[in-house]
C-alpha cells in the first residue's frame, strides 16, 4: 500500500493532460526549468558570498574595489538579470 503502480501513473498522466492541455504542457515545463535555473544560480551566489564573507572579511589588500557580478536566469536573457550588489528593494530609500 502507498506504491503507485504503472496503471495509476498512466492515469494521473491522463488527467493532468486533460486538465491542462496538451499544448500549455510543454510551457509549463518550460517555464519551471526556468525557474529552477534562477534558484539554482541564486543559492550558487549565496554560497559563494557566504564564502567570501569568511575569507574575506576586510577590503582587498590593494584597495581596489571587487568587480560586480552579475546573475543570469539563462544563458542570453538579459532580461531578468541583475546585478548581486544591488539592492532590489527600492521601498526601503
Amino acid at each position: 500500500m502507498g506504491r503507485l503502480g504503472p496503471t495509476e501513473i498512466i492515469l494521473i498522466l491522463v488527467v493532468i493532460i486533460l486538465l491542462f492541455g496538451a499544448k500549455k504542457l510543454p510551457d509549463m515545463a518550460r517555464s519551471l526549468g526556468k525557474s529552477a535555473r534562477i534558484l539554482k544560480s541564486e543559492a550558487k551566489a549565496m554560497k559563494t558570498e557566504g564564502q567570501d564573507d569568511t575569507t574575506a572579511a576586510s577590503a582587498p589588500p590593494n584597495g581596489e574595489t571587487p568587480a560586480q557580478r552579475t546573475i543570469q536566469a539563462a544563458p542570453g536573457d538579459v532580461t531578468s538579470s541583475r546585478p548581486v550588489a544591488e539592492p532590489t528593494d527600492t521601498t526601503k530609500r
